[in-house]
């Protein structure tokens, strides 16, 4: 009973501690940008509302608070030392990191580079040091590694499992300049979720003990524990982001979350060995930066291969997206799906889509339409005043489309001016992530 008592107290506690801290804010404030800079992106290409930002950050706060109760749990058994300064390098690595890449806010790259620099501080003569160097050079030599490596490695499992869920409702449709400069529709799947951490940690690291002793040794650290243990509170940010012109959002979820679990698995093998032996922490740190990036160049490769799906290279006309709530949603017409006949009319281009869809005198419509595996399926439907021109489909983009999105992830600089398309130049983009 002393020790449930204790662990609540110690709970409350790291929560208030979350709650003060600011770090949690910025990252809700992040993805905050990142959302609405989709949401603009989709408005200026397409005139609709696919993602509103507001219920995808609320979607993003709820999964990421689910997540960091199971990545706690977890990590409770194994050990992680923490120290009061921990908070600051990461988040301030992090910070650093942002400014150059958004995709580089994932905590891999944050540790893994403070791993780098650990191993580096090493060779460092500490009597040529002034004060200051010397507190900093302290702090950063006190961080544990292997221990946050492996968070790491927990946390990719975690966004592994929200990829896999959640990786196709996430996906934005995208109009990008393929190549020889001809426009195609494509997806960016793009997930971000703030993570509150309560991680079970020795108060060897500068921490209050708990009164209490813990009913369980964990992992790491087994010669710390007799000084007592305590909770803390560390915010975390994840998140995903991949860019596909020739697969299924559902497909390239599949993708991504078997990628991101291969990952944990590489990472989580070589953060335990690190943890095992140390000398091996500055390749474990290492291996977190150059298999995150390897991963990366080989989805990159992968697409560059094959060839885009969102044309109109086939009977009919392609579907880019549906738009939620519409005729084309009741119909359960989906992304892929082939637009064949309109009110008994072949369609190839989409001046015969608007002229079969106002050939219907009696304000129906019917639709015979080629699903994924190409057959057919018809439909029917009423339609009336107000409702969307094309029943909410967006189309593949033909020769007529003018505006595309940059495949490149978005700098920070532009989040914060919002989602402007470019309009259509001879010269492609280059597939970039």
């Amino acid at each position: 009973m002393e020790v449930v008592t204790e662990v609540l107290y110690q709970l409350g506690a790291a929560v208030l501690q979350l709650i003060m801290q600011p770090f949690f804010y910025i990252a809700l404030g992040l993805i905050i940008l990142i959302y609405r800079y989709q949401m603009q992106v989709e408005q200026r290409l397409f005139h609709a509302r696919l993602h509103p930002w507001l219920l995808e950050t609320g979607r993003s706060l709820a999964g990421g608070v689910a997540v960091g109760l199971l990545v706690s749990v977890v990590a409770a058994f194994i050990g992680v030392g923490l120290t009061p300064d921990t908070a600051l390098w990461v988040w301030g690595t992090a910070g650093l990191l942002l400014l150059l890449r958004i995709r580089w806010l994932c905590l891999a790259y944050s540790v893994g580079l403070l791993g780098l620099l650990q191993g580096a501080v090493h060779w460092l003569d500490p009597q040529t040091l002034d004060p200051l160097a010397t507190r900093l050079v302290a702090s950063l030599g006190a961080l544990d590694i292997p221990g946050l490596l492996l968070l790491v490695a927990l946390l990719h499992v975690a966004e592994a499992l929200l990829t896999g869920w959640q990786g196709a409702r996430l996906a934005s449709p995208l109009v990008l300049s393929g190549k020889r400069g001809r426009l195609v529709g494509a997806y960016r799947q793009q997930g971000y979720w703030p993570v509150p951490l309560l991680l079970v940690t020795p108060a060897a690291g500068g921490f209050q003990a708990a009164d209490a002793v813990l009913p369980w040794t964990p992992l790491l650290h087994s010669g710390e524990w007799g000084g007592g243990w305590t909770i803390v509170g560390l915010p975390v940010i994840i998140g995903f982001t991949a860019l596909t012109r020739s697969l299924l959002p559902a497909q390239k979820a599949r993708q991504s979350a078997r990628q991101l679990l291969l990952y944990s698995f590489l990472l989580g093998v070589v953060a335990a060995l690190a943890a095992w032996w140390p000398p091996l922490t500055v390749a474990a740190a290492l291996c977190a930066l150059v298999l995150h990036e390897v991963l990366t160049l080989i989805s990159a490769w992968r697409e560059s291969t094959r060839s885009p799906y969102y044309v109109h290279d086939g009977p009919g006309l392609r579907v880019l997206a549906v738009v939620p709530g519409s005729p084309a949603a009741e119909l359960g017409i989906v992304t892929g799906e082939v637009l064949y006949k309109v009110n008994g009319l072949r369609v190839r281009t989409q001046a015969e889509l608007h002229e079969s869809l106002a050939r219907s005198s009696a304000a129906f419509c019917k639709l015979e339409v080629l699903n994924l595996e190409g057959q057919s399926k018809f439909l029917q439907r009423a339609r009336y005043e107000g409702e969307h021109h094309q029943l909410g489909i967006i189309l593949a983009p033909d020769e007529y489309a003018d505006q595309y999105a940059p495949a490149a992830q978005p700098s920070l600089w532009r989040l914060l001016r919002g989602g402007k398309p470019r309009r259509k130049r001879d010269t492609p983009d280059p597939l970039s992530f």
